[in-house]
């Protein structure tokens, strides 16, 4: 008997001795929570009497016109790049997930790089697609089970060399060419809430400044930083991040973006988040808004179901992982964000608000910035905003 076979036989007489492993079992019974989805707000509605909702300031949930134009600004210079990190026509764009054992499962569900995506995932999902600018895109898998958001937050972490020499390396590809980020991280066991000054809410708001800026070290050439929430967890049988501390991790998200917006507006360094200036952070705004109360529906109809869920109710089943491939799919399809560089059939040249029409909104952009060099109104990229712009927006015009 070798002594691979006796460590085994060793191991199976033993076994019935050792403590059974724990096993939860989601709590199907909390089929929602009462608290309003943030993006549902109603006017003067706020949580706990203290927060206003809405994904953006100003209870709104849409871009804010000055935070959409700064976006649209670093999505112009998103170029296909080569290893080094030169813009390159045969070169690659990458967008990339960056989290937790939710956020790998949500965006592919493989555990290497050499198997396919979970047939309900985002890359799954995405693969089918002939909208993409596949020819130039590629989809990286960044995250990883049980990395929680400290585990991001410092560029020395190893989370980061993990990605460059088992993930990207492999593929032929660099740290230069990250461009896009999706992050959804969570700390892992809260326990203080909303309105507490220790609580879990505002710590996350911290840990997303951090990793901002950890992104932007690692990742040179990245422009553009979408985050999501949670799910809902009301159906969680552990401590591992159980309500309300799911749905208050959108209020951390909301802030962070928030605290990025102050900033470029002139109001100062936010206290919690840290300098956000486009020198060392990439643009923060809103990946798709995942959670949603239980049972009750949603605005567009989504609803969380027990099902959707592993053992844990807080991990998602394959359904669950659908429900947010889905979302990350329609999300990245209709952002503004992602038009000229994720699609495969890009806006007209002229439509500078990239929302799909050619209109007095664009022109309004380029004569804002005329005989500027303003890169977002320099449709042809000479260098400065003029008559050869303007042709090119009346040329594409669609009223």
């Amino acid at each position: 008997m070798n002594s691979l076979t006796t460590c085994i036989s060793a191991a199976l007489m033993l076994a019935p001795l050792a403590a059974p492993l724990p096993v939860h079992a989601s709590d199907c019974t909390r089929t929602s929570t009462g608290f309003t989805p943030l993006n549902e707000f109603a006017t003067g509605e706020k949580y706990l009497s203290l927060y206003e909702g809405g994904l953006y300031p100003g209870n709104q949930n849409e871009l804010p016109p000055s935070h959409l134009i700064r976006g649209l600004t670093e999505a112009k210079t998103i170029k296909p790049r080569a290893a080094n990190g030169t813009v390159s026509a045969n070169g690659r764009i990458i967008l990339m997930s960056i989290g937790m054992s939710n956020t790998t499962q949500e965006w592919c569900a493989a555990t290497s790089i050499t198997q396919p995506c979970g047939a309900t995932s985002f890359m799954a999902q995405a693969a089918e697609l002939d909208t993409i600018n596949f020819n130039q895109v590629t989809l990286i898998d960044g995250a990883k089970a049980s990395q929680v958001s400290t585990q991001w937050d410092q560029p020395t972490d190893a989370n980061y060399d993990r990605i460059r020499d088992t993930i990207l390396t492999p593929q032929g590809l660099s740290e230069a060419q990250v461009q896009g980020v999706w992050v959804k991280v969570a700390n892992a066991g809260p326990t203080v809430r909303l309105p507490s000054a220790g609580a879990d809410a505002f710590a996350f708001k911290v840990h997303l400044g951090n990793i901002a800026r950890a992104l932007r070290v690692r990742y040179p050439n990245l422009r553009l930083m979408f985050l999501s929430n949670r799910i809902y967890a009301g159906y969680a049988s552990s401590t591992l991040n159980p309500e309300p501390y799911a749905y208050e991790s959108g209020f951390g998200v909301k802030w962070a973006i928030q605290a990025q917006l102050t900033q470029a507006a002139g109001g100062g360094i936010d206290a919690q988040s840290g300098d956000l200036s486009p020198s060392v952070a990439p643009h923060l705004s809103w990946g798709p808004n995942l959670w949603g109360d239980g049972m009750t529906p949603r605005a567009d109809g989504m609803i969380w179901e027990c099902s959707d869920f592993s053992s844990d109710g807080t991990h998602p089943a394959v359904t669950g992982r659908g429900k947010v491939g889905q979302l990350l799919v329609n999300f990245f399809a209709a952002s503004p964000l992602c038009a000229e560089w994720y699609r495969a059939a890009p806006p007209p040249r002229g439509d500078i608000d990239n929302n799909g029409i050619v209109n007095a909104v664009d022109l309004s952009l380029l004569l804002s910035a005329w005989q500027s060099s303003e890169p977002l109104a320099d449709i042809d990229d000479s260098g400065v905003v003029d008559g050869a712009d303007l042709t090119i927006v009346l040329s594409d015009w669609t009223g």
